[in-house]
């Protein structure tokens, strides 16, 4: 969020969060010693909306509902003259050379398999399947398809397979490769791969949250009808056009909204299945190219995943997280954010707020970005960026 160092008064009322800055040390990635020291901090309770540098209707409104239902902060009068500051530590941070993880999706059979020559990549899997109880390796390397896409699988999946391309690009390109990263994201889920790697938290209480994370959107999806469908070919003005002419004709149970912000003329649609089969019947009718129904288990990043942020809320209340030790990009506003408990309300509320991909990425060039690495399963990410910068340099080290 834009904000600022401010001075208040009696009468105002701001937004309240707490800050610890800590400083980690630039280790291994799962031993950070961290010096951390606590402070308030306040947000001025303004439009969302100067957040973002496009001027689209759709990422606009998108954003204000996050701003208007969010537990991220909260109201609070401040009775003495005194000034605070919010978790500003990345506020001017300058890309040059970017970590990027995916999202589910991105998942395949024989992922895994290349890096298990690395004695620390055979250590995150024995790790992870210590954790998760069953043998990941086994269901990313052999299968079956169908259950390595399920939610429960192929969340855990991704990010410790995405830790291990980590791992592969040290053991080639040694320490200073992997320090050279000033800033990362993800994806969605990938945003837990790059706060582990970001030194946020460990790589096992990460698999914890990724693995509850699975669970309680599989189970709030069970519980409604609902989908996904990419719009391909339209920009978000008219994606969003689509979106209201589809919920005139269903009940509220069915509405249907942008729940991801990909890239230009690409953009996911959630919502309730009756709602989805309007957008993809009427979508020619807007010019779109096609639609693609998204192999996933409900609509994700919309209301319908409520019950998932209650869950989600618990397991990270208990969870450690620190100050990570470079800009992790935010899917919730495209901003970075330093202070641990922030960080928490923000993981909680991702899995209902529209993800702001094409914003995060079109901002890490724009503030100068010289080159990335997608570390991971597939080539999503690399022909994102690819798309919005054909000069950009995206190498994408698989596992």
């Amino acid at each position: 969020m834009q904000t600022s160092f401010l001075q208040f008064s009696r009468s105002k009322t701001f937004t309240l969060t707490s800050l610890r800055f800590s400083i980690p040390e630039r280790s291994s990635l799962f031993n950070r010693s961290t010096m951390a020291s606590a402070s308030m901090a306040v947000l001025p309770s303004t439009p969302i909306r100067q957040i973002s540098t496009h001027g689209q209707r759709a990422r606009v409104s998108a954003l204000n509902k996050f701003a208007s239902s969010s537990r991220v902060s909260m109201s609070a009068s401040v009775g003495s003259s005194v000034a605070l500051t919010d978790d500003l530590l990345f506020k001017d941070y300058k890309p040059t050379r970017a970590f990027l993880f995916p999202g589910q999706g991105a998942q395949a059979v024989g992922m895994g398999k290349e890096a298990q020559t690395e004695p620390a990549v055979a250590e995150l899997f024995k790790k992870a399947n210590d954790i998760l109880g069953f043998d990941l390796l086994d269901i990313c390397i052999n299968g079956p398809k169908d259950k390595l896409d399920s939610t429960v699988i192929s969340q855990p999946a991704i990010y410790v397979t995405s830790l291990a391309a980590v791992e592969l690009l040290r053991e080639r390109g040694g320490e200073d490769i992997i320090n050279s990263a000033d800033v990362t994201c993800g994806l969605s889920l990938g945003e837990y791969t790059a706060l582990a790697f970001a030194g946020a938290f460990s790589f096992e209480d990460g698999l914890r949250l990724v693995k509850l994370r699975g669970e309680a959107m599989q189970d709030a999806a069970d519980a409604a009808s609902s989908a996904m469908v990419s719009v391909i070919g339209l920009d978000s003005d008219n994606v969003q056009l689509l979106c209201d002419a589809a919920n005139e004709e269903v009940d509220e149970k069915d509405k249907v909204q942008i729940a991801n912000f990909l890239c230009p003329g690409n953009y996911a649609v959630s919502g309730g299945v009756k709602g989805i089969e309007v957008v993809e019947a009427k979508a020619k009718s807007f010019k779109a190219r096609m639609t693609v129904r998204l192999a996933v288990a409900g609509a994700f990043h919309t209301s319908f995943m409520e019950p998932a942020v209650s869950r989600l809320e618990a397991a990270l209340a208990t969870t450690q997280i620190r100050t990570p030790r470079i800009p992790v990009i935010s899917n919730v506003d495209a901003q970075p954010h330093s202070d641990p408990d922030t960080i928490k309300k923000i993981l909680a509320r991702q899995v209902t707020s529209p993800v702001q991909w094409e914003l995060t990425v079109k901002t890490l060039l724009e503030k100068g970005l010289k080159r990335g690495y997608e570390l991971g399963p597939g080539k999503v990410i690399a022909g994102i960026v690819k798309r919005m910068d054909k000069t950009a340099a995206i190498e994408n080290i698989g596992a």
